[in-house]
């Protein structure tokens, strides 16, 4: 072979390997377009959507704070939160409500959802306590107090879970009320005595919490208490099943739990 030619075939191959290194620059950029393009969320690696999730009342100042926690830790997810009475939340799930996870304020109404949802997990416990008004003007000291007929008292209906508790407890101390409304969630029933329009009520700790500028918290000792569990779960009808499930499981997380310790609930 003459040295002109092993000269030229040389050259061909240095301009043929010089050509495939941008090739393949080019094909590892498009790679990482792609994976940047799946919607990937930073923090959890759970695909990043719009999240919509039905929650009990009482959840709502402390949802408030996770949800943004959750957001900051996984760009390019959002959570939106749908707020009422658990039983009221139920009845959104039998009729086909769009959302992608629930979280009820007892693990009776999501016992009854299990065609509906995933395996459910107990993210957080809570307690009663007897809010009246602010100062307490009618010096309300114990359960038995709110027995008093010339008491205002407020419960919640018997078919939410915080009034379930406290029919609970009430009847466990044979302690016989005459409310003078019940109502659909407790944060109804804070307002009523926030508002004056009733002297006494039984909500979760940590609505009373949110609101002591206006009532104030006789405890209920724990012999006499009941205790809330919050379970979580995914919606099978969600659209976003990988995203809902990495939501629940942060729930569970320190980070989670610090943020809802911080508001007063109990761990799980």
């Amino acid at each position: 072979m003459s040295p002109l030619i092993d000269r030229r075939r040389t050259a061909a191959a240095v301009l043929a390997t010089a050509l495939l290194i941008p090739l393949a620059a080019c094909g590892d950029d498009s790679g990482s377009a792609k994976d940047k393009g799946s919607g990937s969320a930073a923090g959890t690696g759970a695909p990043a959507a719009d999240l919509t999730v039905l929650a009990a009342s009482s959840l709502t100042d402390v949802f408030k704070a996770a949800g943004a926690a959750y957001e900051k830790e996984n760009p390019g997810t959002k959570v939106t939160f749908s707020f009422a009475g658990s039983q009221e939340l139920a009845a959104q799930v039998k009729q086909g409500a769009p959302a992608d996870a629930l979280v009820t304020a007892d693990t009776k109404t999501m016992d009854g959802l299990s065609d509906d949802t995933g395996k459910p997990t107990v993210i957080a416990r809570n307690r009663l306590v007897i809010a009246t008004g602010e100062g307490n003007p009618e010096k309300v000291g114990s359960l038995k107090d709110l027995a008093d007929p010339k008491l205002k008292v407020v419960l919640a209906a018997p078919e939410v879970p915080v009034g379930r508790y406290s029919a609970q407890i009430l009847d466990a101390r044979k302690i016989a009320v005459q409310p003078v409304s019940q109502e659909p969630n407790v944060r109804a029933v804070l307002s009523k005595v926030s508002l004056g329009e009733a002297d006494a009520g039984l909500v979760y700790r940590t609505d009373a919490a949110t609101a002591t500028d206006k009532v104030d918290a006789i405890e209920i000792p724990d012999a006499e208490n009941a205790i809330a569990s919050y379970p979580a779960a995914t919606l099978k009808t969600s659209e976003h099943s990988e995203a809902a499930t990495a939501f629940v499981a942060w729930l569970s997380t320190p980070a989670a739990q610090k943020i809802f310790q911080g508001a007063g609930f109990q761990q799980p």
